[in-house]
């Protein structure tokens, strides 16, 4: 079994309140720190074996593909997590404005107002980052309003026109 159906394994286990509290309260503070390293020395690029960089963050390797099942959409090039093993080369190149949209959309506020932001992207960029996500999860409808002029042109109401009962 690979590592990530491993992590997946762990990660669904079914655990009672406190087990589920306490697996995940130590994972997310882990993430957290990884987090701050990743965003403090955001212009490097941290690399290396999945074995080093797990044992780097004081994590296991199952735990730590665990972290990389969650930044893996916000690198430049995916970490294929199917198919990786201790031994695979990890690349973790971040496309930090994605990274900030990801951790928006995954509602994880304790990473997304983390400090070291602000010296990644500048306080206005993440506010136009979080207006344009707000934006995106507006429900949009195509349907058109029976006041609402006719959509074939005609000037008319939509009642009026293409609308109107026969």
């Amino acid at each position: 079994m690979g590592l990530f159906e491993q992590w997946k394994d762990l990660s669904e286990k079914q655990r009672s309140g406190k087990e589920y509290n306490e697996f995940w309260n130590t994972y997310l503070e882990k993430e957290k720190k990884i987090y701050e390293y990743l965003l403090e020395d955001h212009d490097s690029i941290v690399e290396g074996t999945l074995r080093e960089l797990a044992s780097r963050f004081d994590m296991d390797a199952v735990v730590f593909t665990g972290f990389l099942d969650g930044i893996d959409t916000s690198l430049v090039n995916s970490t294929g997590l199917e198919k990786i093993n201790e031994e695979s080369g990890i690349k973790l190149e971040i496309d930090y404005e994605k990274l900030f949209w990801n951790m928006l959309n995954a509602k994880a506020d304790w990473l997304y107002n983390l400090e070291q932001w602000d010296g990644v992207l500048t306080e206005e960029r993440r506010n136009e980052i979080k207006k344009e996500f707000k934006q995106s999860r507006i429900a949009v409808s195509s349907k058109v309003g029976r006041n609402e002029p006719c959509p074939c042109g005609s000037g008319k109401k939509y009642k009026k026109c293409c609308g109107k009962l026969m």
